[in-house]
This record gives C-alpha cells, sequence and structure tokens, in this order.
C-alpha cells in the first residue's frame, strides 16, 4: 500500500490529510488547516499518549496521509511512533514537532525527576541514538536477565497506568536461552529511559547477569552490546558481601542499568554499567559506576506486603514479606532526557504552529496563502492566551504558587509562569504507599500552606492517595489538564485558559 503513495498533489482532488498522535496537536493542526485537511489524532479523546496502542484503523489513516506530526521526545508509546514511522510513505514529511521547534525559538528543559524517596530508584535506561549503527526513533535496544545467583527469588516488573504489573525478568521459572530470553527481555527505544520495581522473596546477595543488545531495524541481525552483573545487597549490610570489599554502595537518590549505543560505554570501555543520578536531574552530580565494584543496597526498610490484589501473586502470597525497590512513579514512564510537555508553555506552541505551517506549505502550495492566513491569525490568538495565562497567574500570591500533582508534567509551566512545582513522587501503586511517604505528602501541604491540589481528570481514579490525603488536610482538589482533552475541555486554548483559571481560583 505504501508504495502508491506519494505527497500531496496540488491538483489532486479532495482535502489533504493530515495525521497526528495527540488531540492537542490535531487542535493546533485544524487551526492551521482549517477546511483545507483532514485532520485525524491516532490517540483517541482523553486518551493517554503515554500508552496508547496504534490500531488497524490508525495505520490505515497513516497509510494515506499527506502529512504525519508527532511531539515525539518519548511522549508518545513507542509502538504507536513505530506504526507512524513504518506505515507513513517515504516522501511524506514526517515531523516530529518537539524536536524541531527549538529551530523556532521554543524553549526546552530537561527532565529533572524528584527524588525523595527512602530507597534508592532503579530503572533501565540507553543512552545514545545508536546512528553509527543505523538506528531511528523507531529502533529496538532489548535489556535481558540470562542468569541468577541468590537466595530466592527476584522479580523486575512495571506496573501499567490501571495498576496492571508487566513483568520484565523473573527468576522463578528460569532464563531460557533457547528461546533469546524472550521472557526476561525489557525493550526501549534509543535515547531512553524507564522506571521499574525490583522485589526480592529472601534476603541475601542476588547476582543478576544481563545483556543488551540493538536491533537497528526488523529485518537486522541484533547487535552485541555487552554483558553485566549486578549484584543486590537485601536486606543485610552491604559492605560484607564478600569479593566486593570497598566496593561503591548506592543506596540513594536516582540510578539505571544503562547501556550506551554510541560506544562510550561505561568506565572500562562498551557495555552495560551503572549510570547514577543522586539528585534526580542535576547535572552535576551524575556519575557512572562500573558494576564489578558496586553494590546496589535493597534495605529492611524496603520491606513491603505482596498485596491482595491477585495480578501480583508473582511477587509471592498476599500478605507475605518482599523486599521491593519501587518503580516510584504512576503507570508507565518511558522517556528521554528532555521534558516532552512544551505546549504548557504557550510560546512553544506557537513554535508548533509555525512548523505546521510551513509543513503544509511545502505539502500544499496551492493553498499556501490560505495557512499563512490562518496560521497567523492563530498566532495572534496564541499572542494573547499567553499574556491572559501570564496576568492570571501573576494574580496568585508568591506564598501560594505550590502546584501538588502526580504527573510530572507541568515543568514548562513553572518556568514560563512562575509556578512551583511542590509535587510528591507518586509511590508504587502496586502497594499501599508508606506512612513515611504519606507523611511526606501532608507535610508538604501543610508546611506550604497549600490551599488546593490538582489532578488531571483522567487520572483521578488512580490517584487516590493524594485525594485522600488532600481530604485528611482540608484542602480543595482541583483540575489540571496536562496530555489529554475531555468533554468540557476540547481545544488547545480552552485547556490553557482552564489551567490558568484553576490554579488562580484553587491557589490565590
Amino acid at each position: 500500500m505504501t508504495g502508491c503513495r506519494g505527497v500531496a498533489d496540488p491538483t489532486h482532488d479532495g482535502p489533504v490529510k493530515v495525521v497526528t498522535t495527540t488531540g492537542i496537536l490535531a487542535d493546533l493542526a485544524r487551526n492551521v488547516t482549517g477546511d483545507l485537511a483532514d485532520v485525524t489524532s491516532l490517540v483517541p479523546e482523553g486518551g493517554d499518549p503515554h500508552s496508547y496502542e496504534p490500531s488497524l484503523r490508525d495505520v490505515r489513516n497513516i497509510v494515506y496521509a499527506d502529512a504525519a506530526f508527532s511531539n515525539y521526545l518519548m511522549l508518545e508509546e513507542q509502538n504507536l511512533v513505530r506504526a507512524v514511522d513504518a506505515n507513513l510513505p517515504k516522501d511524506v514529511p514526517n515531523i516530529s514537532l518537539a524536536e524541531r521547534a527549538v529551530r523556532y525559538a521554543a524553549e526546552i528543559i530537561p527532565l529533572v525527576e524528584r527524588v525523595n524517596l527512602d530507597t534508592i530508584w532503579l530503572g533501565l535506561r540507553v543512552r545514545g541514538t545508536g546512528e553509527q549503527l543505523g538506528a531511528t526513533r523507531a529502533s529496538e535496544v532489548r535489556l535481558k536477565a540470562i542468569g541468577m545467583e541468590g537466595p530466592g527469588q527476584l522479580t523486575g516488573y512495571l506496573t501499567e497506568t490501571f495498576g496492571e504489573p508487566t513483568i520484565y525478568f523473573a527468576s522463578s521459572d528460569g532464563f531460557n536461552s533457547g528461546d533469546g530470553y524472550r521472557d526476561d527481555t525489557a525493550v526501549l527505544p534509543p535515547d531512553a529511559h524507564t522506571h521499574m520495581s525490583w522485589a526480592f522473596d529472601t534476603p541475601g546477595v542476588y547476582r543478576l547477569q544481563m545483556a543488551a543488545e540493538a536491533v537497528p531495524t526488523p529485518q537486522s541481525k541484533p547487535v552485541p552490546l555487552g554483558e553485566t552483573t549486578l549484584t543486590f545487597a537485601v536486606g543485610i549490610d552491604p559492605h560484607s558481601i564478600p569479593g566486593m570489599e570497598g566496593a561503591t554502595v548506592l543506596d540513594g537518590g536516582h540510578a539505571d542499568v544503562a547501556v550506551d549505543l554510541d560506544g562510550a560505554g561505561g568506565t572500562e570501555g562498551d557495555g552495560l554499567y551503572l549510570y547514577a543520578d543522586p539528585e534526580g536531574g542535576g547535572d552535576a552530580r551524575q556519575e557512572v559506576h562500573n558494576p564489578s565494584r558496586t553494590v546496589i543496597e535493597v534495605p529492611s526498610k524496603a520491606l513491603t506486603e505482596v498485596p491482595g490484589d491477585p495480578r501480583f501473586r508473582m511477587l509471592g502470597r498476599a500478605g507475605e514479606d518482599v523486599y521491593q525497590l519501587p518503580q516510584a512513579v504512576l503507570g508507565r514512564h518511558v522517556h528521554g532526557e528532555i521534558d516532552p510537555h512544551l505546549w504548557q508553555n504557550v510560546r512553544n506552541a506557537m513554535a508548533y504552529v509555525k512548523i505546521i505551517r510551513d509543513t503544509l506549505i511545502d505539502v500544499d502550495p496551492r493553498n499556501a496563502v490560505s495557512y499563512r492566513t490562518n496560521a497567523s491569525r492563530y498566532l495572534g490568538e496564541l499572542e494573547e492566551l499567553d499574556d491572559e495565562v501570564a496576568r492570571k497567574i501573576r494574580e496568585i500570591p508568591d506564598a501560594r504558587r505550590h502546584l501538588v500533582t502526580t504527573h510530572d508534567a507541568f515543568g514548562y509551566l513553572k518556568d514560563a509562569y512562575g509556578i512551583n512545582i511542590a509535587g510528591f513522587v507518586t509511590p508504587n501503586p502496586a502497594t499501599e504507599p508508606s506512612m513515611a511517604q504519606r507523611r511526606k505528602l501532608s507535610e508538604t501541604i501543610a508546611n506550604l500552606h497549600v490551599p488546593a491540589v490538582f489532578l488531571e481528570p483522567n487520572l483521578r481514579a488512580r490517584s487516590s492517595t493524594l485525594v485522600q490525603i488532600a481530604k485528611e488536610q482540608g484542602v480543595e482538589i482541583c483540575d489540571i489538564y496536562g496530555d489529554a482533552f475531555d468533554e468540557r475541555v476540547t481545544s488547545y486554548v480552552a485547556m490553557m485558559r482552564a489551567n490558568a483559571d484553576s490554579l488562580r481560583d484553587c491557589l490565590g
């Protein structure tokens, strides 16, 4: 089918066909196209771009598109990005707006993860783009567990958006080399990171062997990237492990099992290594550690009970003790180094509009005047919106400009309009948050005299801890929109205006 399609012919009958990954991008595009194009959002209204899986209808829309716009920077689920890249005709513009927006004066910020857990975060990371391997944003990097020594069972898993666990590694059924360790493999795109949980059912020393490989294209032979062994001290003194005297102990902050696609490798060349970021995004403290001289501590305070939910039986029977390093962030959370939520700064959305305008003029030059006219009108509206958002937030007293929420999607709102992100890291939704975690949140709300907390309407059902503590503290629960519209807010302008009104009314 893709072989029969080409770029939009300015003489062809019917409107230009545009696909976008999200409803926000579709709304921006419709304000440029007017009636001159059919604009389709692949993620449906109210859907979560972080987890949405493409359908056959989506593939059909991609095949017949004359232009495609994604946000990227790891905002969208990788399978959705892969569907666009694999099915869009090669001569059709395939635009990653967040990446291109820098050329149009957009401001980008690093994704800073606030570390306030009592134990270490331990995720998985792919560093580099792998261009020398022929990798693209649709390529795969496979991180595999290939063997383990230890007194009990190890399970590495991720909790999905609605609490459904996805197992990455499990020692309980062994590691099968015959199928390439298929059932003990995590898959990431290049230059990406994911959180996960690590659970151990018995105290002692665990040594997990891991390997990594890159698959640049579906037709490519996997490229080995190295192997390593991770050492975990579970419920014991991490300094007392035989053969690991004087080893570095990772016991807090944020760390990843990392592989470098661009060949920089770890402390001793290529391969898997440990990449630590003790301050959760602070460039000055980023560290690289050789796993052969590093111990990951899983302290006794990480002891928790297996939840009653039958979906978590892979950890043991309900009520049994398990040592767990939690993933710490609600739902699936694969991301890169840059915060992808650029549109929370209206100036960045204006950059998106200019890119869409220029792309459509190239695709359909016959209607260039209309695209320029539509874009100019809409940019004027966004200019007024930017002033309005800034003015409304300035009405909030400085001492009350504290945003507490569960989704780290508002860094651009903070930088552009002067809101302090005072939110907390969401405990693992698979288990009840500890008393210490609840106390930290309660103290944050009380100490800052926060009058309200904010939840995205589509995340309210998954944020019971924040809702309950807000009620205990007697503070209001207000709406804020991050990634998606709903039946009440159906446009970008309405979304940003609703956010500004909610912040002013609830905090001011």
